[in-house]
Order: structure tokens, then C-alpha cells, then sequence
């Protein structure tokens, strides 16, 4: 088995001669699972929209009748070539059935790209992809800060605009875990400041943020100076608002980050208030007395450990999805807990 990741699958598209057999693109980002599903059929068929190379299959059709995958990756190619199947929609439907054969015997010339759901490791479909050598598994999990960071880029760039820092790092915040929702917003927000040349936080907050959206940042900063009360409050705003746990724990990750790197000029006897506004990216002007006081509670080791609780955290929330709020929740209640106590010390 081959597990793909972010650069591998660019490479991979880009030379799509490579492409063969079962390629299976699973994950919780279902808008990245659609994104990379769509390049690689695309790389496969040559962008060429052939009926009678490209067939499209749903997944409950898979599902009810598992020989027709297999009869589809054997048919030949109308005009010769390479046949290319997508699986659409397979969701956690099992088609294990159905591909079994595909990996016991390989077709010749043929591709087959399968977008499934958020599949459990070591079970049904997503073990035998990934135990067998010949297959590809892509997964698919909420952007990364380079990731998220491409992506605003690109679509900055295509409409001629810049983006301010304080913009991106409240882009940051609000999106990354769901790679469609996040070029569907930031789109938006590139035509509403079209014409100016500039993103500007003031334009994130007119056209992406709401305040769900935004208490992600008030969370955080309110577990990470002890302030329990408001901490209960803005997660009260943030499942209100259907913001998705995972989005929390990455924002509150990334932020834990950011910090660790200003802790580190405080440790080299920088004050706080000063670390701040050398700290990048920059510091929103409203939050840096809240981040001078993060600092002056949070030394090193303890930010390393905070930032391991909250790595298990977001795989548990992958593991147990009906209790990612929960878990989300009791892991930043906990630091909260902490700096509290650390305040209280001081």
C-alpha cells in the first residue's frame, strides 16, 4: 500500500502515466476528498469528459450491485485508452465486495477512484486498500496552516489581490476543516474585495465571519488565560453556531504554536508586552494584552504538553465523532483549568 499526502498527490497528478488500479481517497474533509477525487479522474482521462471512457458510478449503485464496478473496469475503452471509474458518494456504504476483485486482479488499463466517507483504520474497505501493495489510499483530514495558507493564496492570486495578515490569520481561525467550504468562502470574500487590491480583516469579518465563527478565537483565549466562565460561554456560541469540533482543536493547536514561538523570545528575556508585537504572524491589535498574559502563565514545557493534549485530542474526536464536541470541550476546559491556576499562583 501506498498512503498519499499533500505533495505526493500533486506529483502524482502531474505525471498521471502513474496512475493504475484501486485508488481510494477517504477522510473527515469531505470537500478535499471531492477536490482530489476530481484531479485525479481528471488527470487520468486526460480532462477529456468521455462517456465512453470516464463512467461515473454512485455508490449505492456499487452497493446494490457489487459485479457491475468490476464489469465497468473491464470494459474497454470505446476509441482504446485507458478506462477511468469514479465512484462517487460511497460514503461508509460497503463496497467491499465490489472492489475485492479489482485488487485481486487488476485490470489492465484501467483506474478506479473511489470517494468514501470517514472510514474507521482497520476495518472493511479501508484495510484491504491499505494492506494491499499495489492500491493507493489518500487521506483526506482538515487543512494544516501550509495547506490552508495554499489555498487562500491561490485564490487570492487568481483574482489579483493580496492578503493582509491580520485577514489570513482570522482565515486561519475560521476555516480548514472542510476544504470546499474553504475555497467557496474565501471566493466570496475575493469578490467582495474585488477592485481594491487588498484583503482586509474588516472584509473577513463582513463577508466570512459570524459569531460562532469568531468565538473560536474568544475560546481559546479564554482557556488559555484561566477565564472558565467565558471559556462555558463562547463554547455554548460555538456549538449554537454548528461549528465543527475539529475546527476548534486545530484553531486552538495552531494558536498554541504561535504562542510557543513568542514564549520563546519571553525565554530569551523579552517582557511579554514587547515578545507580542515581534510575534508572527502579527498579533491582532485587540487580543495582544490577551496574548502578553498567555505568555507571562504559559512557559515552554507547559505549552509542549498542551499542545500534545490537544494533537490526542483531535484524533480522538476522529475516532469518536458523536463526541467531538465533548472531547473538543473537556481538553481546552482542562488548560483553562490549568491557567487558572497558574494565575492564581502568580
Amino acid at each position: 500500500m501506498v498512503a498519499l499526502k499533500g505533495n505526493d498527490i500533486d506529483r502524482l497528478i502531474a505525471d498521471p502515466k502513474r496512475l493504475s488500479g484501486v485508488i481510494l481517497i477517504y477522510g473527515p474533509d469531505q470537500g478535499l476528498v471531492a477536490e482530489r477525487a476530481a484531479a485525479l479522474v481528471a488527470a487520468a482521462s486526460g480532462g477529456v469528459d468521455d462517456p465512453f471512457s470516464t463512467v461515473r458510478l454512485d455508490g449505492s449503485e456499487v452497493a446494490s450491485d457489487p459485479a457491475r464496478l468490476d464489469d465497468e473496469a473491464r470494459t474497454l475503452a470505446l476509441f482504446g485508452g485507458r478506462r477511468t471509474v469514479w465512484v462517487r458518494d460511497a460514503g461508509s456504504r460497503s463496497i467491499e465486495a465490489a472492489v475485492k476483485p479489482l485488487l485481486d486482479d487488476p485490470p489492465a488499463d484501467a483506474v478506479i477512484v473511489i470517494e468514501a466517507g470517514d472510514l474507521k483504520k482497520g476495518t472493511g474497505l479501508r484495510k484491504r486498500v491499505e494492506d494491499h501493495r499495489s492500491a493507493l489510499a489518500v487521506p483526506c483530514y482538515a487543512d494544516a496552516a501550509a495547506d490552508l495558507d495554499k489555498v487562500i493564496s491561490e485564490e487570492a492570486r487568481a483574482a489579483g489581490l493580496t492578503v493582509d495578515e491580520d485577514a489570513r490569520h482570522a482565515l486561519h481561525l475560521l476555516l480548514g476543516s472542510d476544504r470546499r467550504l474553504t475555497r467557496s468562502e474565501v471566493a466570496k470574500l475575493c469578490l467582495y474585495a474585488h477592485g481594491r487590491g487588498r484583503i482586509e480583516l474588516s472584509d473577513v469579518r463582513a463577508v466570512v465571519g459570524d459569531t460562532g465563527a469568531f468565538a473560536l478565537d474568544d475560546a481559546i483565549d479564554a482557556a488559555l488565560t484561566g477565564d472558565v466562565a467565558s471559556f462555558d460561554r463562547e463554547m455554548g456560541r460555538i456549538r449554537a453556531a454548528g461549528t465543527h469540533p475539529s475546527a476548534l482543536l486545530t484553531a486552538a493547536l495552531r494558536q498554541i504554536q504561535t504562542i510557543a514561538r513568542g514564549r520563546l523570545l519571553v525565554d530569551a528575556g523579552t517582557p511579554p508586552a514587547q515578545a507580542v508585537d515581534r510575534m508572527v504572524p502579527p498579533v491582532f491589535f485587540k487580543r495582544k494584552a490577551t496574548v502578553a498574559r498567555v505568555l507571562s502563565l504559559w512557559p515552554s514545557p507547559r505549552l509542549a504538553a498542551a499542545a500534545t493534549r490537544i494533537e490526542d485530542a483531535v484524533v480522538q474526536s476522529r475516532l469518536k465523532p458523536a463526541l467531538g464536541y465533548e472531547i473538543a470541550a473537556e481538553t481546552l476546559l482542562a488548560l483553562a483549568t490549568a491557567a487558572r491556576a497558574a494565575g492564581r499562583a502568580r
